[in-house]
């Protein structure tokens, strides 16, 4: 699947795009880095207006994440390449959205006991989250399928 391909730069744009959903649902983890190391901050100024933006609205997260769904994974006169990557996001979308609510519901406990574990957790999610929209991102702009274990394979079979 992941063969050199001659997209043009506008579903490469739009494939690079859907990831700013998990990435700034990920960045939500990174308070314990972004606390132990200030600089790292300056690498997400340029995300900030966009940030604000999604978290101002509403319900934004959710409005974004069905937009997303229907608007560019469901939608047939979309290049394939361009789905697959919104499908990928999405999935990554609910992989921290469920991590999330778990880290909610158990995270007081583990603050309070085991608080040198739930930093671990957290800051495993974050840099997680980096790598794998980090390489999609090269890998979409390069104009090839970014193939990221497991969530590949899931991605691939939702679209058709």
């Amino acid at each position: 699947m992941n063969s050199p391909s001659n997209f043009s730069w506008r579903d490469r744009l739009g494939a690079a795009a859907v990831y700013l959903v998990p990435l700034m649902e990920g960045l939500s983890f990174g308070s314990f880095l972004f606390r132990q190391f200030p600089i790292l901050q300056v690498l997400f100024i340029p995300l900030i207006p966009v940030i604000q933006l999604y978290n101002a609205i509403p319900f934004g997260r959710l409005i974004l994440f069905f937009v997303l769904f229907f608007a560019v994974v469901r939608n047939d006169s979309l290049n394939r390449f361009v789905r697959f990557n919104g499908m990928q996001a999405v999935l990554l979308t609910i992989i921290l959205s469920i991590s999330s609510l778990i880290l909610s519901l158990f995270g007081s406990g583990l603050q309070s006991g085991a608080p040198l574990l739930l930093e671990t957790l957290v800051n495993t999610l974050f840099l997680g989250t980096i790598a794998a929209v980090g390489f999609s991102l090269v890998q979409c702009l390069r104009g090839q399928y970014p193939e990221l274990p497991g969530i590949s394979d899931a991605a691939n079979s939702q679209v058709f």
